[in-house]
């Protein structure tokens, strides 16, 4: 509702599965004037509605098939995005049919995600979340065969989709990719033919890549934003390397392309080496990345000081190394950081370390405050079914095989039946800050 009411959207397509929860809506939307229905659903939920109801068969019955196309100028709004909202109100992120363009050249380069008319790509990724990570304009520009899963995201319809369909690509957030292994493993499918899977959204922990390893998958890690139209890396290894030495690259974010540039800046606004060592804020600048958000004051862009740099770079949030010959490494989120008596620990590094225990399906960590320490770490897991472990072991396993120091190691902990994720499928850390805060999570001190 408040993207809607921000964009001032005039026209909403739904399909009719969704009307019961529109309908309500409909009253708080001013801007609304058409609401275009497709796919079965109760139409009678929207009598009395202000809006004009349509039909989409309806409205293209009888039109020509053929299409009489504008003469626009490429740097003409498009399309447009919204952030996910994780720390504060989604803001909007316009694209121009020339970074759309420009977008969709480097998704199919093979040092992208390579795709070719040859292949069929599975878009998990909802149409919301970045233009669906610009899969179906690239899709489109090179003729490739786009499958989308429409509502049936759960594990169990895609791996039948993925057995049946046969897709030789795919991209998805890490959390679609774990619930899918936990399927497979219980009921075996075949994903042979999925070459490469594209994953991102968030940090994708090493034991799943090992994981679809093991099944003959590739799991490559990309990192993007929604302001970056996402595409910022990708993670495929230098040549001639065996498996044992692509290992370290495969576990970074990946590698920029020449249509992105990439700085990172220390706390006093110094600009940091390229030396796998100096960690700093993440900023970037190019053709498809953004350059301001939608709807600024009086006609000037909007450029929050905490968003972009004086000189137009994007400040992304992300802190991380880039080395030497280019691979990025993000440590963490610059609000998620845990700042633990002048030291930061790495949330990211000890989710990843947790997962790869056998008994975690998924963990989130987050920082709280702390009379001694000003914050330290809160580790929630959610414990794979019929699993059981406790607390000293899973704190054991963190020293003893994920090789974090000991002062980084959590005393509070809590088991949750589930991580509280966005729209998106992220990790939603202020749901389990705000949880924390109210007392909500059952927490054991070590």
């Amino acid at each position: 509702m408040w993207i809607v009411n921000h964009a001032a959207d005039r026209v909403v397509l739904v399909n009719g599965s969704l009307l019961p929860l529109l309908a309500p809506l409909l009253p708080h939307l001013p801007t609304v004037e058409h609401v275009v229905v497709t796919g079965p659903g109760d139409r009678s939920l929207l009598d009395g509605a202000a809006p004009r109801v349509h039909e989409y068969e309806e409205l293209i019955a009888g039109r020509p098939t053929a299409y009489d196309w504008p003469e626009l100028d490429e740097r003409t709004a498009a399309a447009m995005c919204y952030t996910s909202g994780t720390t504060g109100d989604p803001k909007g992120v316009v694209y121009s049919h020339r970074s759309i363009y420009l977008h969709s050249m480097q998704v199919n380069m093979t040092e992208s995600m390579g795709l070719t008319d040859k292949d069929t790509s599975l878009v998990v990724v909802p149409q919301f979340h970045v233009n669906a990570w610009g899969l179906p304009h690239a899709t489109f520009m090179s003729g490739i065969n786009m499958l989308m899963p429409d509502r049936f995201l759960q594990p169990a319809p895609l791996a039948e989709m993925i057995e049946r369909e046969k897709p030789t690509h795919a991209a998805a957030v890490p959390t679609i990719w774990q619930g899918l292994l936990a399927e497979v493993t219980a009921h075996p499918r075949d994903l042979s033919s999925m070459r490469q899977v594209t994953i991102g959204g968030a940090a994708c922990p090493p034991s799943l890549m090992e994981a679809y390893d093991r099944l003959g998958v590739r799991l490559c890690h990309a990192w993007g934003m929604t302001e970056t139209s996402p595409l910022g890396t990708m993670a495929h290894p230098p040549h001639g390397l065996t498996a044992e030495e692509e290992w370290p690259y495969r576990v970074t974010q990946g590698r920029f392309p020449a249509g992105v540039e990439a700085r990172l800046v220390g706390p006093g606004g110094e600009h940091l080496p390229w030396d796998g060592e100096s960690a700093g804020e993440l900023e970037v600048r190019g053709t498809w990345i953004a350059g301001a958000y939608y709807n600024g004051v009086d006609g000037e862009p909007l450029r929050p000081e905490d968003k972009f740099s004086a000189d137009g770079w994007l400040k992304t949030g992300d802190v991380g190394v880039i080395s030497p010959d280019g691979y990025l490494t993000l440590t963490d989120r610059a609000k998620d950081v845990i700042k633990s008596g002048g030291e930061w620990i790495s949330s990211v590094e000890l989710e990843n370390a947790l997962m790869a225990h056998p008994a975690v399906a998924e963990a989130a960590v987050v920082a709280v405050p702390d009379e001694k320490w000003g914050e330290r770490p809160l580790a929630t897991v959610v414990l794979k079914e019929g699993a059981t472990a406790d607390y000293e072991t899973l704190r054991a396993f963190l020293a003893d095989e994920g090789g974090i120091a000991k002062w980084q190691l959590p005393e509070r902990w809590a088991i949750v039946p589930a991580v509280p994720k966005t729209s998106v499928g992220k990790f939603d850390k202020k749901v389990i800050r705000r949880q924390y805060a109210e007392g909500e999570l059952d927490v054991t001190q070590l």
